[in-house]
């Protein structure tokens, strides 16, 4: 069993944040199916992803004039803060650690980011676009 389903639609609708989550939730399935050696290099590459992906975003927010930047790029930074506290342990050996944070804490918190704060963001984008189309 993985953590995340693919064929559950988590699609918010603008093609390169959902690129991007399908990376995302791809590289959290790897982490649950890793073994203890490959695990911290596996979480190394999801938290690049993450920190990227979130930088992506911050872009498309400043570009397009979202009125909740500040909230969406504060969580943007409370959840990297996080990832780097686990990935300290990790680092360390605490695999245990690394392991509960992708089993319990991301899948939850991915879900309510997409479906509250990515999806306000994508809907913000298309609306922008159609306005600049006409």
């Amino acid at each position: 069993m993985t953590i995340f389903d693919r064929t559950i639609p988590l699609s918010v609708g603008y093609a390169h944040i959902d690129h991007d989550h399908g990376i995302f939730i791809d590289l959290v399935n790897q982490l649950d199916k890793a073994n203890n050696t490959d695990f911290p290099g596996l979480f190394a590459q999801l938290y690049q992803h993450t920190e990227e992906h979130f930088e992506s975003e911050n872009r498309l927010m400043a570009q397009f004039g979202f009125p909740a930047e500040t909230e969406h790029k504060g969580e943007h930074q409370r959840v990297l803060e996080e990832f780097k506290q686990f990935k300290t342990r990790i680092d360390k050996g605490l695999i245990s650690f690394g392991r509960a944070f992708v089993k319990e804490r991301l899948p939850q918190w991915f879900l309510l980011h997409i479906t509250t704060m990515d999806s306000a963001l994508a809907s913000h984008i298309k609306a922008q676009q159609e306005l600049q189309d006409e």
